[in-house]
């Protein structure tokens, strides 16, 4: 209880406070496709690598720090670049990073640089990792997903 309790005070202190706005997926992407069953086309036949550019200059986090979280090594992002679309699993990776960071704008109330602060930061909550570290998984996304919903309500475990 303590550990959540200190970082709720640490969030507070990056200018986070609770909220219960929410974003529309995908919209850091660039992309505003309105319905899951298009978001899920689109998925399967790999968004743009301009959807990528976009995310990497909404979320103000550098372009190797995004690859290696949707762990495209830089040479295949050159290649992605070429060719002008990621792959699908790569694309899927990308919206779960992207979904977190909406999150986290959301809950920093609208703030983007106290969200990529928050982001950034290691938590006791998540093992000392950062919680964008902590998304490279589904898994990990989902725990920082609650734990964003946690801070949001103030439920304190």
């Amino acid at each position: 209880m303590a550990d959540t309790w200190n970082m709720l005070l640490d969030a507070r202190k990056l200018g986070m406070t609770r909220t219960r706005s929410r974003v529309t997926r995908g919209r850091s992407l660039g992309l505003s496709l309105g319905s899951t069953a298009k978001m899920a086309r689109e998925l399967q036949r790999g968004l743009s690598y301009s959807t990528f550019v976009h995310f990497c200059r909404a979320c103000g986090i550098p372009v190797g720090t995004i690859a290696d979280l949707v762990q495209i090594p830089q040479r295949t992002l050159m290649r992605r670049k070429a060719k002008g679309r990621l792959q699908p699993d790569e694309s899927e990776r990308l919206l779960r990073i992207s979904g977190i960071f909406e999150k986290a704008v959301g809950l920093s109330e609208g703030d983007a640089a106290a969200a990529r602060r928050w982001l950034t930061t290691p938590s006791k909550e998540l093992d000392g990792q950062t919680p964008l570290d902590f998304s490279r998984t589904e898994i990990g996304a989902r725990e920082v997903e609650d734990l964003i919903g946690r801070l949001e309500h103030g439920v304190f475990t």
